[in-house]
């Protein structure tokens, strides 16, 4: 996905990274720029809008326990095969 504007940090590397950046997972200067792109990019924004949501919603309902990182990570491996079969489409 791409909104067609020139941005530091490419709205494909900003998709891909959403989780890292909804679970604080990244660094300080990562961090300042995707927070600068979600500013200036709708359809990231609203992108990011839906993945915080779906996270509200798992946590909402199963974050009382505490998640396998072998789990975590076959769980984000499908949705990137997922997303990259909608992009692709």
């Amino acid at each position: 996905m791409s909104c067609g504007n020139p941005h530091e940090v490419p709205c494909s590397e900003v998709l891909d990274r959403v989780y890292s950046y909804l679970d604080g997972e990244m660094d300080q200067t990562s961090t300042a720029k995707v927070k600068v792109h979600l500013a200036e990019c709708g359809p990231c924004l609203r992108e990011y809008g839906l993945e915080e949501a779906v996270k509200r919603l798992v946590h909402r309902h199963c974050g009382h326990e505490q998640v396998p990182a072998d789990l975590r990570e076959k769980v984000l491996t499908r949705i990137e095969a997922v997303r990259s079969q909608i992009e692709a489409s």
